[in-house]
């Protein structure tokens, strides 16, 4: 009995880290396929002169657009009044959309 519990508990810690390394990739992909079809999206918009429509972050994101991650965040945070990690998760997450 005391051979298979530390084996079982081995195990676990194995299988466990393979789910996570199978997740992270996974959602890596999904993230680097979406922000293709964003950047696609945007191309065709600007084609066709469609005017995305005016949201509440566009200044956010013309600042992400520009480089200006730092005033992003602080712009974000006056906005939302979020906090700074979250504004910091925020913006990060909006930059990778756009592939930037």
């Amino acid at each position: 009995m005391e051979f298979w519990l530390p084996l079982l508990g081995f195990v676990v810690l194995i299988v466990g880290v393979l789910a996570s390394s199978f997740t992270s990739s996974r959602t890596s992909a999904l993230d680097k396929r979406l922000a293709r079809v964003e950047r696609q999206l945007t191309l065709i918009m600007r084609r066709l002169e469609i005017e995305e429509p005016e949201t509440p972050l566009t200044a956010v994101v013309a600042e992400i657009e520009q480089g200006r991650k730092i005033q992003a965040i602080k712009l974000y945070r006056e906005q939302t009044g979020a906090g700074l990690a979250e504004a910091k998760e925020a913006v990060e997450t909006m930059a990778r959309e756009r592939g930037l």
